[in-house]
């Protein structure tokens, strides 16, 4: 258990979010959830209960997010944990979309996460310790079609893990990446609305037949926050039902 430890958990609104909120403050953590849906962030907080608090931050933007990473420590102390889950795309053809589309999907994908991780990083190398836990996708490890910026954006977090894991592992510093597959969340319901046919083709493709659920991937990433990962850093593990299986 973690004992009262603080993770901050960004992109908290969403599916996976509100599934890691709740299943981090169930293993011991006091959760700091932030996302611009306040509707999203509020669900989060009620499922958690009293050892979660909600911080509503737009948060592709640099001040704001630095000025919330401040109010968080102030009110609840330092971050032991800090999950980047924040995320989002569209499924697209590269050569029908345009720059607009490209640097929504950078500034979400990537740039959110530098904002955020750069002020948890300084106070967790003074005190010598802390994890992060990046949440990339299989698309970053392997590609997809739909999705080129994207999974050009997941490779990158991959690699600004790994780079990072490098760099601070003097410092007791754990970095780590969970990669989700396809999952249920309604992000991917909004697709399947569109085309109905998706969720079979997907799910014909996953060895174990069945879509990821946000519990799936929270437990993952509840690992890596944890102290049974201690002694693991730098690495990208896929949770998709095996339906890559890359080295």
């Amino acid at each position: 258990m973690a004992e009262g430890k603080l993770a901050l958990v960004t992109g908290a609104g969403g599916g996976m979010g509100q599934a890691t909120v709740e299943r981090l403050a169930r293993d011991g953590f006091r959760v700091a959830a932030m996302d611009i849906d306040e509707k999203g962030l509020d669900a989060a907080v009620a499922a958690a209960g009293a050892e979660a608090r909600g911080w509503p931050c737009d948060q592709t933007d640099e001040a704001k997010v630095r000025e919330a990473v401040a109010e968080i420590e102030a009110a609840m102390g330092p971050v032991d944990a800090l999950v980047n889950l924040i995320g989002w795309c569209g499924t697209t053809r590269f050569h029908e979309e345009d720059s607009a589309y490209w640097k929504k999907i950078i500034a979400i994908n990537f740039e959110s996460i530098l904002y955020v991780t750069h002020p948890v990083l300084q106070t967790m190398i003074e005190r010598k310790q802390g994890k992060i836990v990046n949440v990339s996708s299989d698309a970053g490890r392997v590609g997809t079609s739909g999705e080129v910026v994207y999974s050009a954006m997941k490779a990158g977090l991959i690699a600004f893990a790994k780079s990072l894991a490098r760099e601070n592992a003097r410092y007791n510093i754990n970095v780590n990446t969970v990669c989700p597959g396809p999952t249920d969340t309604p992000l991917l319901q909004a697709e399947i609305d569109e085309d109905p046919e998706l969720i079979r083709r997907m799910v014909r493709l996953i060895p174990f037949r069945r879509l990821g659920q946000p519990a799936d991937m929270a437990a993952a990433i509840s690992f890596f926050c944890s102290a049974d990962s201690d002694y693991i850093t730098g690495q990208a593990m896929s949770v998709s039902g095996g339906l890559t299986m890359v080295d």
